[in-house]
């Protein structure tokens, strides 16, 4: 896709990600999510897009010659028209905001999670939200949490199908 041209998905879905990739400079990437579309804005930046009730994890991190200047960890739900929502940089118009880290230790920890959830042969993006508010509200206080798990999975799919 060339610069400027917008694909159908873009236009369609609700949320809207600007990720950046400047090595060891500005480096805002996706850690998980089921894009829906993508503009290509330059060698360095693009747009994502999300349908209404898609989860993705977005992870901003800035640094200089000097080290870390700013490292956070989003997991965010694409919200449809009309849903409240709350806002954060780079997402357009924002989501429902299930978990907000900052810090590269606590930033590492939630992304250690997502790999364990990974390893159980779960995608990230279906585990249940109140999963992540659990690790937010844990990991914000620097106390354990507890790991996600098949069972509670199957639960929050079979709670889905019955709503």
């Amino acid at each position: 896709m060339r610069t400027g041209e917008h694909h159908p998905a873009i236009a369609s879905a609700t949320t809207l990600v600007e990720l950046t990739w400047r090595e060891k400079g500005i480096e805002h990437w996706l850690r998980f999510g089921r894009i829906a579309g993508e503009q290509r804005l330059d060698r360095h930046r693009r747009i994502v897009s999300f349908t209404p009730g898609n989860v993705f994890a977005f992870v901003r991190w800035a640094g200089n010659e000097y080290g870390t200047i700013i490292s956070r960890i989003d997991i965010v739900r694409a919200v449809d028209q009309g849903e409240p929502f709350q806002t954060l940089p780079f997402v357009r118009p924002g989501g429902e905001i299930l978990l907000r880290i900052h810090g590269w230790p606590k930033v590492e920890t939630v992304l250690k999670a997502v790999d364990g959830i990974e390893a159980l042969g779960i995608d990230p993006a279906d585990v249940a939200p109140d999963h992540w508010r659990h690790i937010h509200n844990r990991v914000s206080v620097n106390e354990p949490f507890r790991a996600y798990t098949l069972v509670q999975h199957r639960a929050w799919l079979r709670r889905r199908e019955v709503t």
